[in-house]
């Protein structure tokens, strides 16, 4: 029998995230970035951190460091980024004893499915070498009896689930069979927080992140990457014939969620052994209501040529191809989020046409039309 993954949670210990140091891990990131500018309209001192790497344009990163710098410039939260690879051990030791953290969200990762069937070496060093390293800091910045880490929120992914996960996906179920070295890496980085956290109590919240998309995202998702190529009058392939379903989770949602899960970290309390049980949790987080892919398309293509990012005369139709599955892909996706409204009394409700729409305007803010 599976076991239990606890959800219970202390009372808001750290409070208000105002004045609080935070490092932000993959602040450059999609998910990093909008989730620093929250913080820094609440006040914080953010610390980001990122190794801005070419693993999709780095314009992208730029646009998104950009936007964070003005803003800081105009709340009453501080910043400042640091450029840096997760590997460095060295590094992740002197941000750690430099910025003093009292939360850390670690959310830079190597991401992509189907980059990870190429280039295995890329997720192994920063997904496992890279999140070692921040649990070993989170550890000791402990030592000498100093205030420390109060809590350690993480990206992991519905990819955990694989291909045989019962429908929902529930934060119970083993997730013991990924079908992809991604997701076995961020299985793995639930395994490690949950040691960490029952050797060392150091509390620590998952987060498995649901097909999250939206303005500034990135540019290997589905919906980005049908964009460009669209509007390259090139062909986009729809997997399993389009027989997919995906649970498409808004960018503000995101954020919605990872501020309220940080703000609460697990509860240490006592096992029923006598000894000190893990303060760890895992929670979804996703829209609860997944989108067959045509479907998804088809508001896409509505929603592009509504910015007048394609012609309103632009032949879908012709740019279509229905392609098999992939040996690393899943037929639908789709969070149970009972846990995260429970604890937190949150679940995301952004509408599929209002989440597309807000890209579908930012794309053509950033791109132009593409025509002359």
């Amino acid at each position: 029998m599976a076991s239990k993954i606890s959800h219970t949670t202390e009372k808001n210990t750290l409070g208000t995230v105002s004045g609080r140091s935070v490092l932000v891990t993959g602040a450059a990131g999609f998910i990093g970035s909008y989730l620093a500018l929250r913080l820094l309209g609440m006040g914080a001192r953010v610390v980001g951190l990122d190794n801005l790497n070419d693993y999709y344009d780095p314009r992208l990163k730029e646009y998104r460091l950009g936007r964070i710098e003005a803003t800081a410039k105009q709340s009453k939260g501080t910043w400042r980024f640091v450029k840096g690879n997760l590997a460095d051990k060295e590094l992740m030791f002197r941000v750690f004893g430099e910025a003093e953290p009292e939360i850390v969200v670690h959310l830079a990762a190597q991401a992509g499915v189907r980059y990870s069937i190429t280039n295995p070496d890329a997720y192994i060093e920063s997904n496992l070498i890279g999140f070692y390293n921040i649990l070993e800091a989170c550890r000791h910045s402990c030592d000498g009896g100093a205030p420390g880490v109060g809590h350690l929120v993480y990206a992991s992914s519905s990819s955990v689930y694989g291909s045989e996960a019962a429908i929902p996906f529930s934060v119970e179920d083993r997730a013991d069979r990924p079908v992809s070295l991604y997701a076995a890496t961020k299985r793995s980085d639930e395994l490690l927080a949950y040691c960490y956290s029952k050797l060392y109590e150091i509390p620590s919240t998952g987060l498995r992140f649901f097909t999250v998309y939206g303005p500034a995202g990135r540019p290997d998702m589905a919906y980005f990457g049908f964009t460009n190529k669209l509007r390259e009058g090139r062909d986009i392939e729809i997997f399993n014939y389009g027989n997919c379903r995906r649970d498409f989770t808004y960018i503000d949602d995101i954020v919605e969620g990872v501020c309220r899960v940080m703000e609460k970290p697990p509860k240490k309390k006592t096992g029923e052994d006598g000894l000190p049980s893990a303060p760890h949790a895992v929670y979804n987080i996703g829209h609860g209501e997944p989108v067959d892919l045509l479907e998804f398309v088809d508001i896409l293509q509505q929603e592009l040529v509504r910015a007048e990012v394609l012609p309103a005369d632009y032949d879908f139709g012709a740019h279509k191809k229905l392609v098999p599955m992939q040996p690393d892909d899943v037929p639908a996706t789709y969070a149970d989020t009972s846990a995260l409204e429970e604890d937190f009394g949150f679940r995301p409700r952004t509408p599929l046409r209002e989440g597309l729409r807000a890209f579908a305007e930012w794309y053509r803010a950033f791109y132009g039309d593409g025509r002359e």
